[in-house]
């Protein structure tokens, strides 16, 4: 089997995404990180080619998907004033030509090439609300597909906002799932063959999606048609979270109104802009507009720390 084709860019690009999901209406979280991810990417330094944004929208999970949902994520990036050079142009634009339903031959080639890994997937019987197990054949319908993470698994990389990290993957996700009970892929798989796909170079999430990263890391070393996925070739920045009155994560299910998401905010788009500036350790200034955020950023921060935060 042939390692997962590549899109090709500049040797030198920074390439990079932004990854929604059509789940809910984007809260401020959402959009920070959109931002967070646009400025990182645009950035042009000595030595450096400008970056290139795709928008690339996870939409396996067809069930929670809602036409609004879509449409939103649309309407949130002309909101922010930001831009992409990649990906769909509205939502019947994504339907008919970027949906992943249309790449499920690449994410199953990827799922037979795991389960003829001896020990490495499994077929389980639990659920949510049956945690009594059974391990059935994988060829079993309606099961899902676990990765089995050895004891004493641990993944180190380093990341450009939090440092050198160690995420102890057998403790917090020791068997995730990779094939869903419906057949499909599941989030990690089809995470790391599109970021391949992509060529991306640049990953920012937010700080708790840092198991994911170590899940996608690990899994992506177990074939070599997906060994390209690693913390030498793609720089990993997660940024702290936004967090409620109460110190609670921000959720699109906990934002209100619930049919409005981020563009209800009382402040608009400059509560979205003071909280990058505040992460970034921006002068308040700098929260104006886009603009001047990114004309902030490029000032902060000196070339040679592109991809981090001051410190």
């Amino acid at each position: 089997m042939e390692p997962v084709a590549q899109t090709h860019t500049p040797a030198a690009a920074v390439v990079s995404r932004l990854a929604p999901t059509p789940s809910g209406y984007l809260h401020i979280g959402n959009a920070v990180n959109f931002v967070l991810t646009w400025l990182l990417t645009r950035r042009v330094v000595p030595g450096r080619a400008g970056g290139v944004l795709h928008l690339r929208i996870d939409d396996l999970d067809r069930t929670r998907l809602r036409p609004a949902y879509l449409e939103n994520i649309f309407r949130v990036i002309d909101w922010l004033g930001i831009d992409y050079d990649h990906g769909p142009s509205g939502p019947d634009d994504f339907l008919r030509r970027h949906s992943q339903l249309l790449h499920l031959p690449e994410y199953n080639a990827i799922l037979r090439r795991l389960a003829q890994r001896p020990g490495l997937v499994r077929a389980s019987t639990r659920s949510r609300t049956n945690v009594a197990e059974a391990v059935v054949p994988l060829e079993t319908p309606g099961v899902a597909w676990r990765a089995h993470v050895p004891a004493g698994t641990t993944i180190s990389f380093n990341d450009a906002w939090q440092g050198r990290i160690n995420v102890p993957l057998d403790a917090l996700m020791p068997d995730f799932v990779v094939r869903k009970k419906d057949g499909v892929a599941a989030y990690q798989v089809a995470s790391v063959v599109d970021d391949l796909r992509l060529g991306t170079t640049l990953v920012v999430r937010g700080l708790d999606l840092q198991p994911s990263t170590a899940a996608q890391l690990w899994l992506a070393a177990q074939l070599s048609e997906t060994a390209a996925f690693n913390a030498a070739r793609i720089q990993l920045f997660h940024h702290p979270l936004l967090t409620d009155a109460a110190g609670q994560k921000l959720s699109k299910s906990q934002q209100l109104p619930l049919d409005a998401g981020v563009m209800a905010q009382a402040q608009g788009k400059q509560a979205v802009f003071q909280a990058v500036a505040k992460l970034l350790q921006l002068p308040d200034a700098a929260a104006e507009t886009i603009e001047t955020l990114r004309q902030s950023f490029d000032q902060y921060l000196p070339p040679e720390a592109a991809t981090a935060p001051p410190s």
